[in-house]
């Protein structure tokens, strides 16, 4: 059997660049050389890419059987190269365009969690005009609305990048014109004391499936970019220390969040437990880390998915979905 040309994508215009460099060196290394024949394709932080394998003309052919697309952030897990994957008729690995979208802009994927019944915490959403114009009132319904502590995210983004904690209103204005210095609307979360960080990691396309969920114990007061990428500290427990009522809940909710944003391949649902035992969902991830220390390959590989297996798998469900939409029909006639 011919070797598959796999093109793995990543870098990218976001500032989870760096990420997606250690991300994807994890999943090169790892990809069965038996298997597969591995075309590295980096996108810089200015948009050029450095192998024109796919651009300018997505149309013409580019030699590659899938590609698996590890990159973090906007210009790359939000719909934008999903988009230019479909249009050059390539299969690649993980959620679609609209799924890849929604799940990126925090605002829009709370949204559809809603409207599917998870359980959440209460939210509002702040553009930059409004902050820009009306900072007094803004923050009088984030005090009003959420109060101290809460969290300040830009809407379209991940990695912690540009998430504060909170806790007084000095540190409102900081927070906020970080979050916004990465996006044009930023989602601000009421926060928990106390709260345990429980994430679970989701592998399938129509029927999907979860981990074992595994708990965080961050380095810093939270699981921020640092605690994430920089310190050795922040402790992962795998699996995490739940009653089976709680892990049953955590994989059940995590599998409905997959499927209120149509997901597909892999994703990682992040939870936050309060001191009561309620668990609350946090966010989906359509592309997360993949990295040595990363959440979603660990819980696999408790679960009993070797990191090989689970990129073997995850190309296997880039081309079922691909079969799927190439059985679709494109004429009336």
């Amino acid at each position: 059997m011919p070797k598959l040309k796999v093109g793995v994508l990543y870098g990218g215009r976001s500032g989870e660049h760096e990420v997606s460099l250690m991300s994807a060196q994890s999943v090169i290394e790892a990809l069965d050389k038996e298997k597969y024949e591995v075309i590295p394709i980096k996108i810089d932080k200015d948009g050029r890419w450095q192998d024109q394998i796919i651009v300018p003309d997505p149309t013409r052919s580019s030699g590659l059987d899938v590609v698996f697309p590890v990159l973090h952030g906007p210009y790359g897990e939000d719909g934008t190269v999903q988009g230019l994957l479909e249009l050059a008729n390539l299969p690649y690995v993980g959620a679609g365009v609209a799924s890849s979208a929604v799940s990126m802009d925090k605002a829009f994927m709370r949204s559809l969690f809603l409207q599917a019944g998870l359980p959440l915490l209460p939210w509002e959403v702040v553009f930059n005009y409004q902050w820009r114009s009306e900072p007094e009132a803004v923050t009088r319904l984030l005090e009003e609305s959420l109060g101290y502590p809460m969290f300040v995210k830009p809407a379209n983004l991940g990695s912690s990048v540009g998430v504060s904690k909170v806790k007084s209103r000095k540190d409102l204005a900081p927070a906020m014109e970080l979050a916004l210095s990465f996006d044009r609307k930023a989602v601000v979360e009421q926060g928990l004391e106390g709260a345990r960080e429980i994430e679970c990691s989701v592998l399938g396309h129509s029927h999907p499936q979860a981990s074992i969920p595994g708990e965080i114990v961050p380095a810093n007061e939270f699981y921020d970019y640092e605690a994430k990428y920089q310190s050795e500290d922040s402790e992962l427990i795998i699996p995490a220390p739940l009653s089976e009522e709680q892990t049953k809940a955590v994989q059940e909710y995590a599998c409905r969040a997959f499927k209120a944003v149509d997901c597909s391949g892999m994703g990682r649902v992040d939870f936050l437990i309060d001191q009561q035992g309620n668990i609350f969902l946090n966010e989906i991830n359509t592309i997360p880390g993949y990295t040595q220390i990363s959440m979603y390959p660990k819980l696999w590989e408790q679960t009993g998915l070797l990191y090989s297996e689970l990129l073997d798998r995850l190309i296997e469900l880039a081309l079922e979905k691909h079969r799927e939409r190439q059985a679709l029909r494109t004429s009336v006639f």
